[in-house]
């Protein structure tokens, strides 16, 4: 047990199933090396399954087969999580910092991930445009900042599902404008987790073209 950290929740098996040893490995990784990488702070080890790991875990479910870009993916949330839990899905995780890059790359590899690859750029400056069907992020920017940065790495069709806090329906309002000139639409809400576990997740979910 690494000092610290939260005891594994109950819902954890059930949230990852079969992958549940992987999602242990990773989580005891993080906390071991996460604050000395700089990829989470001091005092995210008492909470690091329900803030973070089952949090990113719950989006799993509103994936779809094809590639999937992870904007800003920094630690692997949700990227690498969700790359453990959906192995049937091709992840594309881009970060422009080449320490959070060598940590995912060798997260990958430890994990045994075959369905990641790694791509160190903004995503602005990725050279992915179009060529996305789903993009995620997590704690990256408002939604205003988000979408002019998410939306062009959609090929026609493609969806945003994005992570966000409680303010989203205010984020949503000051994003009119990207979301018109984007066209973005059939946007939604999500709450997650809701009766699982003891912090939902929220998502925005929505098609772009």
């Amino acid at each position: 047990m690494i000092d610290g950290l939260e005891p594994e929740p109950a819902a954890a098996a059930e949230i990852f199933g079969t992958h549940l040893e992987q999602g242990r490995r990773f989580t005891e990784a993080l906390a071991r090396h996460g604050e000395e990488l700089g990829l989470i702070g001091p005092l995210e080890l008492p909470r690091l399954w329900t803030r973070h790991i089952l949090n990113s875990a719950l989006v799993a479910p509103l994936l779809r087969p094809g590639r999937v870009g992870d904007v800003g993916s920094g630690a692997g949330l949700p990227g690498l999580v969700l790359a453990i839990m959906r192995p049937d899905v091709s992840f594309t995780l881009i970060e422009p910092m080449e320490r959070r890059v060598a940590w995912l790359e060798r997260q990958a590899a430890e994990l045994e991930l075959a369905n990641v690859e790694v791509v160190r750029a903004r995503a602005e400056e990725s050279k992915l445009k179009g060529a996305l069907d789903q993009v995620t992020a997590r704690a990256v920017s408002a939604l205003r900042t988000l979408i002019p940065v998410t939306a062009p790495l959609l090929r026609p069709g493609g969806e945003l599902v994005l992570m966000k806090g409680a303010g989203v329906d205010g984020e949503i309002a000051a994003a009119d404008k990207a979301i018109r000139k984007y066209r973005v639409h059939d946007a939604e809400v999500l709450v997650l987790g809701e009766g699982v576990v003891s912090e939902i997740t929220r998502v925005f979910r929505a098609t772009v073209g």
